[in-house]
């Protein structure tokens, strides 16, 4: 798949995500599309960035740093893999 590929797939993913309501899913997986999502879009996190500390905001910046070691492209491809196989469910 090209990169134009992967993006267009990528914003299809992110269309049908933004249809499904929070309820419909685990906290879990929540967690794991705002990170696949963050580092897709904004790449590594910058910690220096992270100024103020809530709850909400640390399980999230938690979640991205789990997985910043995926590259753009890759990050894409899991979030995309994530919303089809929750409409598969």
């Amino acid at each position: 798949m090209n990169e134009k590929e992967l993006e267009l797939q990528f914003l299809e993913a992110v269309k049908i995500a933004s249809s499904m309501t929070q309820a419909s899913l685990p906290q879990d997986v929540q967690l794991r599309l705002y990170a696949f999502y963050k580092q897709a879009t904004f790449g590594t996190l910058d910690l220096k960035q992270t100024s103020t500390y809530h709850l909400r905001g640390a399980f999230k910046t938690n979640a991205w740093m789990q997985i910043s070691h995926l590259t753009s492209d890759e990050a894409k491809k899991q979030y995309i893999e994530t919303i089809y196989s929750l409409l598969k469910k």
